[in-house]
């Protein structure tokens, strides 16, 4: 099983004054690695029929609609599910989880895992890169420590990627920036790409 993680929105608290008002956190699941490689080879191959550099990097904020059309018109009968968190940062309380960004976005990440209630399981997790390599490794530390009890491993292996070389991270950025899209977007069109892949969706846990 792979897992990729990647999130929109960020992880700050001034909301109104630049932070964003929701936290999505998305993981895109392989339960074959062939599926996985050659969904990887059919979004190299998009960029190219669409007549991009192959060092272009998808990200949902920044593309033309264009591209995302193409691009979630490619994946939404893709052989991966889907699931989401989202988190109205106004619910959030602890003064540690408002003021350490490294500790909400571990957090977050923790809540999305556990939820999977069995359908996550002994999975190498790929999460794009960032933060030095103190960081890098205390994240693995406290993950592992939370979710790696007992018989019930969720994590075979973690780690941290160039979302600029893996397609795949790419991917759970552009569904990530769709789910958050339908709800953080404005005009009539905002639900398209979360539409799109819906059937790829298996679930978006609200935070309460």
């Amino acid at each position: 099983m792979l897992v990729f993680i990647d999130e929109s929105g960020d992880a700050g608290f001034k909301i109104g004054s630049g932070s964003s008002e929701f936290f999505v956190l998305v993981t895109v699941i392989f339960d074959d690695e062939l599926i996985a490689e050659k969904t990887a080879v059919d979004i190299k191959l998009l960029r190219r029929q669409l007549k991009l550099s192959d060092k272009y990097e998808f990200h949902f904020n920044g593309s033309k609609e264009v591209i995302k059309r193409a691009f979630f018109g490619l994946v939404k009968n893709g052989g991966f599910r889907v699931r989401a968190l989202v988190i109205d940062k106004k619910l959030i309380t602890s003064q540690e989880l408002i003021h350490n960004h490294a500790s909400f976005y571990n957090y977050s990440i923790k809540l999305l895992l556990k939820d999977a209630q069995g359908r996550i399981t002994n999975a190498k997790i790929k999460l794009d890169g960032r933060g030095d390599r103190i960081y890098k490794r205390a994240a693995g530390s406290y993950l592992r420590s939370q979710l790696n009890q007992g018989a019930n491993k969720i994590i075979k292996s973690l780690k941290f990627v160039d979302s600029s070389e893996n397609v795949l991270i790419q991917l759970a950025d552009m569904v990530s920036g769709a789910i958050y899209h339908s709800l953080a977007g404005r005009g009539e069109n905002k639900d398209e790409f979360r539409q799109q892949i819906s059937k790829r969706i298996e679930n978006i846990w609200r935070f309460k």
